[in-house]
């Protein structure tokens, strides 16, 4: 994967699939930005108009898509493709 890949990681550190999400990301040596949604409104609204929807995590890509909620496969196979 190439270092020049930009992911943001949209969670709150409460939640359990946005921990996931952050330990499978790191565990395959991602660099990402991670915006805590608890921290402001501005980040809560900036997750949901990317998703649509507030569930949370919202990661994401270089390349304009999202993954909301993804399963440790899913995101895996989405780093691959990146």
């Amino acid at each position: 994967m190439s270092d020049s890949v930009e992911i943001t990681l949209y969670g709150a550190d409460w939640c359990r699939d946005c921990r996931r999400s952050k330990a499978v990301l790191d565990g395959e040596g991602v660099a990402y930005r991670y915006v805590d949604v608890e921290v402001s409104k501005e980040a809560a609204d900036e997750a949901m108009s990317i998703s649509g929807r507030p569930n949370i995590p919202v990661i994401l890509f270089a390349d304009g898509s999202h993954l909301v909620e993804p399963t440790d496969e899913a995101l895996r196979t989405k780093l691959a493709a990146a």
